[in-house]
């Protein structure tokens, strides 16, 4: 699967299970409604006050499951970060497109906007035999 079979795939998911680290190494999960770069970053909106978000900033690394039905799925390793002011408004416009009834979410005083950048994907199809697996890895880049 190249890239943009990715993009496709994650692209027709609307959401994802992410998966974080509490400061008491317990795992959490939260479903979260989700949009895509074309380089594969992950972008969601949460409240400040979440769990998942105090577990991102204390530690960045974090993993999404995307697309359960039909035997397909793609596990999703990355780094999170926040969007710094400079370049939010080029994710906001990305997240709006795919979820528009989420834009009264930015006069949320405590809404924040978090974009993961992907380090390990395996995408998973088992509508075939033998199964489709392949696991892609990706450069660590700075936010």
């Amino acid at each position: 699967m190249n890239p943009s079979d990715l993009y496709t795939f994650i692209a027709s998911k609307p959401y994802a299970v992410i998966s974080t680290i509490a400061a008491n190494g317990t795992p959490q999960s939260a479903l979260i409604g989700i949009a895509v770069t074309p380089n594969l970053e992950i972008i969601f909106d949460t409240l400040s006050t979440t769990r998942k978000y105090a577990n991102l900033l204390a530690s960045p690394s974090c993993s999404l499951v995307i697309g359960w039905d039909n035997e397909q799925t793609l596990q999703y390793e990355g780094t999170a970060f926040l969007p710094s002011d400079s370049v939010l408004p080029r994710y906001q416009e990305l997240y709006f497109a795919r979820w528009p009834e989420c834009l009264a979410h930015k006069t949320w005083s405590d809404i924040a906007y978090v974009v993961v950048r992907p380090t390990w994907m395996r995408y998973s199809d088992f509508n075939h035999q033998p199964p489709t697996i392949e696991t892609l890895q990706f450069p660590t880049a700075s936010s």
